[in-house]
């Protein structure tokens, strides 16, 4: 019995030394360390490039809509936030059916551009949206609020996302011309 434990230790410590020389694995077990992370970093890159592309998008989207606001179109055709909304999720196409769930829409009139600089620069949502496109000559300030859901748990931290969304914001502001 004795023999038997002996040898049995003899070939666990022989097989364990040729393990320790053994370099055929080395790159898989190198890629499998570093795997994970180089993945997590790519996806990271991705989906940040979707964020900037969405932020882009809804800026583009929310200036060119504007312009119906600005001309007085939307005051003399009868626009009210609905279809202001729907002309700008139909600008940001590529979205989907997401949009209308995600968007929110606040326009304003002011009596300055001073009294507007105040609240075009806050990047927290309002509690209530407002809807005054205003008439001719006044000061209108309007911001658009997308909330964009990220996988990414490296970007959630990164970005300051908060419960995995980041709250993206565009803005413009501008005065009526003088429609009739």
């Amino acid at each position: 019995m004795a023999r038997i434990l002996a040898n049995a230790r003899k070939r666990l410590a022989r097989q364990t030394r040729r393990f320790a020389r053994a370099e055929q694995g080395a790159t898989a077990v190198e890629f499998a360390l570093v795997a994970a992370p180089f993945l997590m970093l790519v996806f990271a890159i991705l989906e940040l490039g979707l964020v900037f592309m969405v932020s882009l998008t809804l800026e583009t989207a929310v200036g060119d809509v504007s312009r119906s606001i600005r001309t007085g179109e939307v005051q003399m055709g009868g626009g009210n936030a609905t279809t202001f909304k729907t002309a700008v999720c139909n600008k940001l196409s590529w979205l989907g059916s997401k949009c209308d769930a995600a968007l929110q829409i606040d326009v304003r009139t002011y009596s300055s551009f001073t009294a507007s600089s105040g609240a075009s620069s806050t990047l927290n949502v309002p509690p209530s949206m407002q809807w005054d496109p205003g008439v001719p000559g006044s000061i209108v300030l309007i911001r658009a609020y997308y909330t964009w859901p990220l996988i990414t748990p490296l970007l959630n931290t990164g970005i300051g996302a908060a419960n995995g969304k980041r709250i993206i914001y565009a803005a413009t502001a501008f005065s009526n011309e003088p429609y009739q």
